[in-house]
């Protein structure tokens, strides 16, 4: 007879790409299925799972304070060695390349990974495996061994239905090429979205890239199904049209950061020194001291790069803007000299101490978003820092630059009505080559999400609101909380049945 009780617990591989933005979100994502039974591995490399260790262990040393000890297993890092394609040593993470050459070779290595993850699923037979979509190779891999895969790129739903378009109709081919402001209507989706043709990839330019989209668009089509760090009260015609329109399966499981329980240090280690910035403490103490709703948040990821004269009219803009700030100046300033690039009289602004704080290094973005003090976030528009936004209730200013951000933009500011741009139009164009944007349009735009005007406080509303069903969605009978269940009981169904 069949004894359900018995069986060993739901084993989730995770396997994310080789980068922060992809692997903390699946460290938090394999937390809350491990929160819920499910023994959950992680495959990556050294430097990588340094990364993400410190989560990992608070979420199993959580499980064991609980009580959870048997009822819910401990996640397990699998470290393999990077593959030896002639980088230099420790240099196995997309934020450590520096050149053009290495990016090739990374990712070179990268699609070498194959054979430790062939190596897995042979010896211990997950139930599933979540892999990245830029491993498009894992599809087929995990096919041969019998294992479903669930793809996970840690977009929105609308960036990636918007990406789908994009690769099915190729609508930039009939936008004029001599016309970088030309309208490129994406077809096929339930809203109207129109991007200027600099905003998006010219296919006949980078074919090589085009091609691996190519790939993984097709690798995704044929997996078992897609989980999304988002919710389903955040882009409900996506959900519909994701599995209607493009036949795919999708669960819902975010904001997945709402899980983690290191806020502070939450991926620290990629800084550099192997921890949050020394700036860090000062800026929280700095916050508590400032006013409700009067700082603006400024910080654009480990990967955007920002030339002098864009960091000059950015500080300009600050400055111009008359809020309170805390700038996060890590990846986004390089390695450039301030003197380069600082206006005059910023250096004594920031010296005062009463308008502004710069941090060099990791920020502890959640808890300076979910401070009371701030209002407004200059972002990027990466999908983990919008949706931290999203969560914490904290309209933004746009400012994409390349990838899935001129996407998430559109999401922000015209569908969830939560941001306002400052009309960035070049997707990942060389910085000597990129349109400088003037200090006065960032200090109009930060006006525009923190002013006292009624544009200025139906975005903050929404905001709020949104946030509110952010936090609801992850807790016990929300929308991400229930397709998690759904997703664990599906996969525990497809196991044969255990004889005895």
């Amino acid at each position: 007879m069949a004894v359900k009780d018995e069986q060993p617990p739901l084993h989730i591989l995770f396997f994310p790409f080789l980068a922060p933005g992809h692997l903390i979100p699946a460290a938090d994502m394999a937390a809350l299925f491990a929160a819920r039974g499910a023994k959950c591995t992680i495959l990556t490399t050294p430097l990588n799972a340094a990364v993400i260790r410190s989560a990992v262990d608070r979420a199993n040393d959580a499980s064991a304070a609980s009580g959870g000890a048997e009822r819910v297993p401990a996640i397990d890092i699998a470290v393999v060695p990077f593959p030896d394609v002639g980088l230099p040593p420790g240099v196995e993470s997309g934020p450590a390349l520096s050149s053009e050459a290495d990016r090739e070779k990374f990712f070179r290595g990268s699609q070498l990974l194959r054979e430790p993850f062939d190596r897995f699923l042979a010896e211990h037979k997950p139930d599933a495996v979540v892999s990245d979509s830029f491993f498009d190779w894992s599809a087929d891999a995990a096919a041969e061994h019998g294992v479903p895969r669930l793809t996970f790129l840690g977009s929105s739903m609308f960036a990636r239905a918007c990406s789908s378009s994009m690769l099915r109709h190729n609508p930039v081919e009939a936008a004029p090429e001599d016309d970088p402001d030309a309208p490129v209507l994406l077809p096929g989706l339930p809203h109207r979205v129109v991007l200027r043709r600099s905003q998006m990839m010219d296919p006949k330019k980078r074919p090589d890239k085009w091609a691996f989209f190519q790939s993984m668009n097709a690798a995704d089509d044929r997996s078992y199904g897609e989980v999304f760090n988002s919710f389903r009260d955040l882009e409900p015609e996506y959900l519909e049209h994701y599995e209607t329109v493009l036949g795919r399966r999708a669960w819902l499981v975010g904001p997945v950061a709402l899980a983690s329980k290191e806020l502070a240090t939450r991926g620290a280690a990629d800084s550099g020194s192997n921890g949050l910035s020394p700036d860090a403490g000062g800026c929280l103490r700095w916050l508590d001291a400032r006013p409700a709703g009067s700082v603006v948040y400024v910080s654009f990821g480990t990967l955007s790069h920002f030339s002098p004269p864009e960091l000059r009219e950015l500080a300009r803009g600050l400055d111009m803007s008359g809020k309170n700030f805390v700038w996060v100046v890590g990846g986004g300033a390089d390695d450039t000299e301030e003197s380069e690039w600082m206006p005059d009289g910023f250096a004594d602004l920031l010296a005062r101490g009463d308008r502004g704080v710069i941090i060099r290094g990791w920020a502890p973005q959640m808890v300076i978003l979910n401070h009371a003090a701030v209002g407004g976030f200059v972002t990027h528009c990466g999908w983990n820092s919008t949706l931290e936004a999203v969560s914490a209730g904290v309209p933004m200013v746009t400012w994409p630059r390349y990838a899935d951000q001129f996407y998430n933009e559109k999401l922000v500011v015209e569908l969830l009505g939560v941001g306002v741009g400052v009309g960035s139009t070049d997707y990942a164009s060389k910085l000597e080559a990129r349109r400088v944007i003037a200090g006065e349009v960032v200090a109009e735009a930060i006006g525009r999400v923190m002013g006292e005007g009624e544009e200025a406080e139906a975005i903050r509303e929404r905001a709020r609101v949104l946030g509110e069903k952010a936090r609801r969605a992850v807790e016990k009978g929300g929308s991400s909380y229930d397709d998690v269940g759904r997703l664990m009981d599906e996969l525990m169904a497809r196991r044969s049945p255990v004889n005895v």
